[in-house]
């Protein structure tokens, strides 16, 4: 998360993030358990996520969730702290489970995202595991100002479209490109599993408004690959690497 002036936006509807929840809790359950876990929320937003994360853990667990600009709708069940920049006030190894949801295009620039992910890797237990979902910079409409080909554009003309199409001053995400997303996972330390397809089917199960439209998104194992290049969003499941394969993953 950035320190530089941050903007909100956070969806803070509740039933849209009470449904993030649930698709978040079915991705992650073939690799790790909530239940009984010590999590951490990157990006509280509206706080629905972590407030559902919390009832998950149950009271063996515990959520802790941070963001730079307080906008919880929820704050019940789970511990909250502000943070100014990616720098994350906890001890190595606090968590085991660790949830950054569309918050590493709001960092920065490819360096500081790199810093949001050795962070994570940092507080994150050995053991531990990392859900990320970031958009993709080559979707044919950017997510947060709804504009076409919006991130597609040089960094250097993306505020002037914005300040175009009257939907604000400055453009301030820095989606990455599949393979840009990957190398920022080798270079801190993470062994990532790609789950966007399974993403897509949950979707279907869980949020999809027709049973054509709920047909379509179950059987996305089908189509969507073909189509990955320009899907809407990247998840991922993220693992840590052991510390004796972590030589040579570090920039130089």
């Amino acid at each position: 998360m950035s320190a530089l002036d941050p903007q909100p936006h956070a969806v803070l509807e509740r039933s849209s993030r009470e449904r993030k929840a649930k698709k978040i809790e079915q991705l992650l359950s073939p690799y790790c358990s909530i239940a009984g876990s010590n999590i951490l929320e990157v990006g509280a937003g509206s706080g629905y996520i972590s407030h559902y994360l919390a009832r998950t853990a149950g009271d063996t667990g515990s959520v802790m969730a941070v963001d730079v600009i307080d906008q919880r709708q929820q704050t019940d069940g789970y511990s909250f702290q502000l943070v100014t920049d990616t720098q994350l006030p906890f001890d190595d190894r606090s968590f085991d489970l660790v949830v950054s949801n569309h918050v590493i295009e709001h960092v920065g620039d490819r360096a500081a995202q790199l810093r949001h992910l050795i962070e994570i890797r940092r507080v994150l237990d050995t053991d531990g595991c990392l859900y990320l979902a970031v958009p993709n910079r080559w979707t044919l409409v950017e997510p947060h100002f709804r504009l076409p080909f919006l991130s597609w554009l040089p960094r250097s003309l993306r505020s002037a479209y914005v300040r175009l199409a009257a939907r604000g001053e400055v453009y301030d995400c820095d989606p990455p490109s599949y393979r840009e997303m990957v190398a920022l996972f080798k270079g801190a330390g993470f062994r990532p599993r790609d789950l966007s397809i399974e993403g897509i089917s949950a979707l279907g199960q869980i949020e999809a408004s027709s049973s054509l439209l709920r047909f379509l998104l179950t059987r996305s194992r089908y189509w969507a690959p073909p189509a990955r290049p320009i899907l809407p969003s990247f998840l991922f499941v993220a693992m840590p690497l052991a510390e004796k394969a972590l030589a040579g993953t570090s920039p130089r």
